[in-house]
């Protein structure tokens, strides 16, 4: 029987147990597999093991989220596997997880939870350690009865960091007080940001704006673009503060150049509120330059997902840029063309202009700023999607 720990720290890891459902009468364009994929790269970011998987097709939404036949086929699982924790691939309500615990007896967390614990491992800086503070206190105000005495028992690992761990015994009356303070906190810091990028701009240089999936190469092409050098790694969200650079263009124009967290699947709204001050960088721009991996089996959908979360955030009408990035990883050279199997469904109509890029190899960098360059300028006219396609399908 293999040792079990509650712990994501040391050589033994949380197994866990991977569990979504597919709600027919639910329009989505992931497949449920693909979903699952994601969770298991974020479940391994966060420091578990995923040792089993359980998917469930169903016409309405359970209020126990899976059916009675399904939950006790995870009990099975969950003493066979010898599981710790389950991870559930939508956001939980208080009710069901609380449902959920008293049943498998074990620990439950969501994907909002699990994205909250990559992103309180990654932040670095007080800003981003006050937005994770802020998005994880919202989650848990509403579950603090069923959440405390969860962690009580289990006494941390994935989806335990943060507030929860120093916050047990508090009521709900000291955690709206936390709540109040670090949303003044933010505040300042959002008043402060606004008065450096008046400082930088003036009000009148173009503000530029990097978006995209987490690990699309952001940062890879920032560095590249800029001659900068922000951290960048082959793990999802290894940004999570905006840098901002000046950028000179080569008709000489001045721009600013912002790189900023990146997008993901089920992206949770109280993560996009919290990272209002972060994300405030794309709402204030004039030019979103939208990073694609072209080498991700999911690229059409990730690219969907930034473009969806774009517009439920109100800036799905700032002109775009669609740079395909990691196309060293699908072609042997700069000059070998892209197949449409590569290109996959993507849809290219409503960006400006389409370049390929490889960060790590130099490609396409030159193009991307002459790109840049022409966009900004303001004779810039729309290019025809009709034209955009024919530009794609002949793309070196």
């Amino acid at each position: 029987m293999p040792k079990k720990s509650t712990y994501s720290t040391g050589p033994f890891r949380e197994r866990a147990v991977l569990v979504g459902v597919k709600v027919r009468s639910q329009a989505d364009y992931w497949r449920l597999e693909d979903s699952l994929a994601e969770l298991a790269e974020l479940a391994r970011a966060a420091g578990a093991n995923p040792v089993a998987l359980l998917t469930q097709s169903m016409n309405t939404p359970s209020p126990t989220y899976v059916g009675k036949g399904k939950m006790d086929e995870l009990q099975l699982v969950i003493k066979r596997e010898h599981v710790d924790t389950a991870i559930f691939d939508d956001e939980l309500t208080p009710s069901q997880q609380k449902t959920l615990e008293d049943k498998l007896e074990i620990k439950v967390i969501d994907r909002t939870v699990l994205i909250l614990d990559v992103f309180a491992q990654r932040a670095r800086s007080r800003e981003g350690r006050l937005q994770i503070e802020l998005a994880q206190t919202e989650y848990l105000l509403p579950r603090l009865a069923g959440q405390w005495s969860h962690l009580e028992r289990l006494g941390g690992g994935v989806g335990t960091r943060g507030p929860g761990e120093t916050q047990i015994e508090t009521d709900r009356r000291l955690v709206r007080r936390k709540l109040s303070q670090v949303k003044k906190e933010l505040g300042q810091v959002r008043s402060q940001r606004g008065q450096q990028r008046q400082q930088r701009t003036g009000g009148e240089t173009t503000i530029i704006c990097l978006v995209g999936y987490t690990n699309a190469g952001k940062s890879a092409v920032f560095n590249k673009i800029t001659s900068s050098k922000v951290i960048e790694r082959n793990q999802l969200f290894s940004t999570l503060d905006t840098t901002t650079r000046r950028l000179y263009l080569p008709s000489g124009t001045g721009a600013t150049i912002s790189d900023t967290v990146g997008f993901v699947h089920k992206l949770p709204p109280v993560l996009v509120q919290a990272f209002t001050a972060t994300l405030e960088e794309a709402l204030e721009a004039d030019l979103l330059v939208q990073i694609i991996d072209i080498s991700s089996p999911y690229a059409a959908e990730q690219a969907q997902v930034v473009s969806d979360q774009l517009s439920d955030m109100g800036i799905g009408d700032t002109p775009r840029i669609l740079v395909l990035n990691k196309l060293d990883l699908v072609v042997e050279g700069p000059e070998e063309p892209l197949t449409l199997d590569v290109l996959g469904q993507i849809d290219i109509s409503g960006y400006r202009r389409v370049v390929t890029t490889s960060a790590t190899k130099n490609w396409g960098i030159v193009d991307l700023r002459n790109a840049i360059d022409v966009v900004i300028s303001p004779v810039d006219q729309l290019v025809e999607s009709d034209d955009q396609k024919a530009a794609v399908n002949a793309i070196r």
